[in-house]
């Protein structure tokens, strides 16, 4: 179980700005490589409107507004259901890690929450160029929020998460290192985003939620 032995020999804590926790080397590469190949379209070159942010996942402004001739339906990520997880098996394998129970409860001990009742959600994301998140906090829906980074081309550790205390201020970048990551418990003062850096290729990632909603995957 990769996931349970980064989380009891390869996670670190930390306060600042708020709780959080690091963690290394989560994934197995068989999953990497799964990560590694799905096909998320680059808004620029589809000739979408895009304004930097992941708005535009499901098409942009003219296709939403239900404009048929105008704009594109397209999608920016990629969730890991039941209906496609025969693509993807090691990223369900590794989802069947988070559902299980030594897992939730190791996490669960750490965040300071009770997961029992919760659904595992997994997203792979690919940021490109011109990418940026506004500082907010998630919703107290998300139990559990982490960003896993998979860093294939050289890109630079600065493209990692950014963590802002209550001012709206800084105080660091979580790295964007390959197979690493942190999560969270989400909270009134639990502000993170992203400025706009420059992404030579992409930024490509998971997130993994524990949420309060349905999803495919109720933790066992």
């Amino acid at each position: 179980m990769e996931l349970f032995n980064s989380l009891e020999h390869r996670t670190k804590s930390f306060d600042d700005p708020f709780q959080h926790f690091e963690i290394d080397q989560p994934l197995s590469k068989e999953a990497i490589k799964e990560i590694a190949s799905v096909e998320v379209p680059d808004p620029k070159k589809e000739n979408m409107n895009y304004d930097g942010t992941r708005a535009l996942d499901g098409g942009d402004g003219a296709f939403r507004s239900g404009i048929k001739d105008g704009g594109k339906a397209k999608k920016l990520r990629c969730y890991v259901t039941k209906e496609n997880a025969n693509q993807f098996p090691h990223l369900t394998n590794f989802i069947e890690e988070l559902r299980s129970e030594k897992v939730y409860k190791k996490i669960g001990s750490l965040i300071g929450k009770d997961l029992s009742n919760s659904y595992v959600r997994l997203e792979v994301i690919c940021d490109r160029e011109g990418f940026w998140l506004k500082p907010h906090c998630d919703i107290k829906e998300k139990l559990m929020s982490s960003i896993i980074f998979i860093n294939l081309h050289d890109e630079s550790e600065n493209l990692g998460t950014d963590f802002y205390d209550k001012n709206l201020t800084k105080v660091k970048t979580v790295p964007y290192k390959h197979n690493y990551g942190y999560f969270f418990t989400s909270g009134p003062d639990s502000w993170h985003g992203m400025e706009k850096k420059e992404i030579k290729k992409e930024r490509r990632c998971i997130q993994v939620n524990y949420v309060t909603f349905p999803t495919d995957w109720k933790v066992k």
